[in-house]
């Protein structure tokens, strides 16, 4: 029996969501890693969501963490988990560990534009729209 199956639709069946996100292949977990956009963001590059980076500022949407905002320090994609600078919880000894937080709970209010094909890809869908 396959682990992963490409043409599976859907299940109302939560055992069998969880198990087709966690035997997903690397090249679908980045689809599954996407955050949406702010209302800002949104008009100006016409996408309503888009793949989280590290660098990226993101504000948290859900959660004991809401409304707290940060850069993101690390993303996860086997775990499907992001890490925010800032964002910590307090172990029992004393130390400080970053929370992580599902992509699906947060909004990307500013992004890191260094990479040239992530800028190459927010502007050919606007240039698009400007030659029609």
């Amino acid at each position: 029996m396959k682990e992963w199956v490409k043409n599976w639709i859907a299940s109302k069946n939560p055992s069998k969501q969880r198990k087709y996100r966690h035997n997903a292949p690397l090249h679908i977990r980045h689809k599954l890693m996407h955050v949406h956009l702010s209302p800002e963001l949104r008009t100006k590059y016409d996408f309503r969501q888009f793949g989280v980076r590290k660098g990226d500022t993101v504000l948290i949407m859900r959660g004991d963490h809401k409304k707290k905002s940060g850069k993101v320090s690390r993303v996860m994609l086997k775990v499907e988990k992001v890490y925010i600078e800032g964002i910590v919880t307090i172990k029992k000894d004393g130390s400080t560990v970053q929370v992580p937080i599902k992509p699906s709970n947060l909004m990307i209010t500013n992004l890191d534009l260094e990479d040239k094909r992530r800028k190459a890809k927010l502007e050919f869908k606007t240039k698009g729209k400007e030659k029609k």
